[in-house]
């Protein structure tokens, strides 16, 4: 069974761990790079910052006792949209249904929030990602997002209506 563990910035050791793991791992499906929160970067404020971003929800999937997944929603500066960010399955937790937990996780907390969008970013190329979210109900909106580190591709958005 999946857990789903919600985070307060007092958990930032955990979320580290996981955080840290997901850019060292999977380093193409993300705009931040693993070097960028090491050495100067990778201080308890900073963590603890990332995790107590106002009106932001972040959590963790455990899996037979284990952090296996991350995931956050945060607002947006548009009225009624948020976005979900850092999602990340580690191996163990891959085909075992940890990313759609994840997804309908954030997506509750999205409507609970009031939102009637919820968006996010994908890279390009990350196939396994946008299939995710197809399935979860979100479309490709032609929008292009920001340019990931590697200065050539740019991340996808892709958004979901809340209101039914």
């Amino acid at each position: 069974m999946i857990e789903t563990r919600v985070l307060a910035e007092g958990d930032w050791r955990m979320w580290r761990e996981l955080r840290l793991a997901a850019l060292a791992e999977a380093p193409y499906a993300f705009g931040a790079r693993l070097a960028d929160w090491q050495g100067d970067g990778d201080r308890a404020e900073r963590w603890r910052g990332r995790l107590g971003i106002p009106g932001s929800y972040n959590i963790l999937a455990v899996l037979d006792g284990q952090p296996v997944g991350m995931a956050s929603g945060v607002p947006t500066d548009q009225d009624g949209v948020v976005e979900l960010i850092s999602m990340y399955v580690a191996p163990p937790g891959r085909g075992r249904g940890v990313g759609d937990h994840l997804v309908r996780a954030v997506e509750r907390w999205a409507r609970q929030a009031g939102a009637g969008t919820l968006r996010l970013a994908v890279a390009a190329g990350n196939e396994n990602a946008r299939a995710l979210y197809r399935r979860n109900g979100f479309r490709d909106t032609g929008e292009l997002g920001d340019l990931m580190p590697d200065g050539v591709r740019r991340e996808h958005i892709m958004a979901k209506g809340l209101l039914a």
